[in-house]
């Protein structure tokens, strides 16, 4: 009996664009040690902020690969943002840990995530998709912009630039959770109509 080799998508996490994924979450906390070992700059380090980089630059990577070898799949789709808030969060916490950001603002963007993935569990529980939108990823973008600014060793000293491109990266991640959130609710009330 001949059997075709199974495909990246029954395989599931096997795909090269999952591969590269959960390299970025397992890579991660090596950029949370260079920042949190870089403490009397501020978290400021040159290895940090190039690590940052090739894990912002592998976020870019994995969707287009998973659609070029038509590998895409749910699992992709929960570890693809799954990566991004660890990348994020852990980021922000360990600038939180030495002193760079301001717990608050960070607490927000934790709530925002906590939010919509718990949205997005429950649903997926009732058998509907929350697609991911574009505004997510410029979302993804714009945190990782606010990051480098604050791990850039060349700004050590720009606490108020900072200051400003982190609470602005705050406004953009809480539009976006409530575009999430009003998507889901217009979407029950036309199920429902």
């Amino acid at each position: 009996m001949n059997q075709a080799a199974p495909s990246y998508a029954i395989a599931g996490l096997a795909s090269p664009a999952n591969v590269l994924t959960i390299g970025r979450i397992l890579v991660s906390p090596l950029l949370f040690f260079l920042i949190v070992e870089a403490e009397p700059s501020h978290g400021t380090t040159w290895a940090g902020f190039t690590l940052g980089w090739i894990l912002g630059a592998s976020d870019f990577l994995d969707g287009p690969l998973a659609r070029r070898q038509g590998t895409a799949s749910r699992s992709g789709a929960f570890l693809d943002p799954l990566a991004d808030k660890v990348v994020v969060l852990g980021c922000a916490y360990s600038m939180v840990a030495v002193g760079r950001l301001h717990w608050f603002p960070v607490a927000l963007v934790t709530a925002r995530e906590l939010t919509v993935s718990a949205m997005r569990v429950y649903y997926a529980q009732q058998g509907v998709s929350v697609p991911a939108r574009r505004s997510g990823k410029i979302k993804t973008v714009v945190q990782g912009l606010a990051l480098a600014v604050a791990i850039a060793p060349p700004l050590e000293d720009s606490q108020g630039l900072v200051d400003a491109c982190w609470w602005f990266a705050v406004g953009v991640t809480l539009v976006t959770g409530w575009q999430y959130i009003r998507d889901r609710e217009l979407a029950t009330s036309t199920a429902r109509s």
